[in-house]
């Protein structure tokens, strides 16, 4: 038996004498289906950053808010990016998002390259693509909150999926408030239609930028909910940029970025480590070492 296939079989609890008298077709199965029990499938990518860069103005004033990014966002994943002020981290989501165009690098968002597109397919891959949640809800103040919900439907002219509508309602808990406009609403319920206009044209990513800060701890927890369910139930993608810890601690993933370059991530947050790494962050150094 190869080191390899000892290694693994040890591991496992299966001693690699176990297996010498048997046939090779039996010894075989046996492997094949220690490989399936330690085998977890590879998530799909639904957006990813390659060499991503972006620099303002240029000699000694230049700037670069984004230097060399490379990373992917696991599909059905809740991810936060972090950072000191100034890191890079709004940059970077508005270059994910196709809001800002990269000085260089390349973004694929749902398997299209984006700087393959013109204007208008920029435009409809923003409209039927990706949902965005503003930490200043940017709502249409003279519609109602189930119109502004289908807006994004309706500027594609599409009819809307009923179904996944009622579902999404029903998760926001909005069902009382669709005939409401915004200055007839509190913050929380505000930032709950935009989270339900983000997932309405069921996008393959959503972005949220600073999506509780404006909120209370109360309405906070309400919307981060939301984001958390909306990937546990609908299977939603969601990248976060936040400086609060306790939002972090909703998410899968933190990544954390410093000077325009990803330092650090961690997987399974708690408020407690992310606060650490944070910290370090600020001091110029990881928990584990340099960054």
């Amino acid at each position: 038996m190869s080191s390899a296939s000892q290694t693994l079989t040890g591991r496992l609890g299966v001693h690699p004498e176990a297996t010498q008298g048997k046939s090779r077709s039996t010894r075989a199965q046996r492997w094949d289906r220690l490989v399936v029990m330690t085998t977890t499938p590879p998530r799909a990518v639904a957006a990813s950053a390659s060499d991503l860069r972006k620099t303002y103005g240029a000699g000694d004033s230049e700037v670069r808010a984004l230097d060399g990014v490379t990373i992917d966002f696991n599909q059905g994943e809740f991810t936060a990016i972090m950072g000191p002020s100034g890191s890079g981290k709004s940059t970077l989501m508005h270059c994910l998002a196709a809001l800002d165009t990269p000085t260089g690098g390349s973004v694929v968002v749902d398997g299209v390259e984006l700087s393959t597109l013109n204007d208008k397919a920029l435009t409809t891959l923003r409209r039927e693509r990706v949902g965005f949640v503003f930490q200043s809800f940017n709502l249409i103040p003279t519609l109602t909150a189930k119109e502004n919900i289908l807006l994004p439907v309706d500027l594609a002219g599409a009819k809307p999926d009923q179904e996944w509508f009622d579902q999404v309602i029903g998760a926001v808990g909005l069902a009382d408030r669709l005939g409401h406009r915004p200055n007839q609403m509190s913050g929380g319920q505000q930032q709950r239609v935009a989270c339900a206009r983000a997932l309405v044209s069921k996008p393959s990513i959503v972005f949220a930028d600073e999506p509780t800060g404006n909120l209370d701890s109360t309405s906070g927890a309400e919307v981060l909910g939301f984001l958390r369910r909306s990937v546990d139930e609908f299977g939603q993608t969601v990248v976060m940029v936040t400086h609060d810890a306790v939002a972090a601690s909703y998410c899968d993933r933190v990544v954390f970025l410093r000077d325009g370059r990803i330092v650090d991530e961690l997987r399974s947050p708690s408020r407690e480590t992310i606060g650490e790494h944070m910290t370090a962050l600020q001091v110029g150094s990881a928990p584990g070492g340099d960054l």
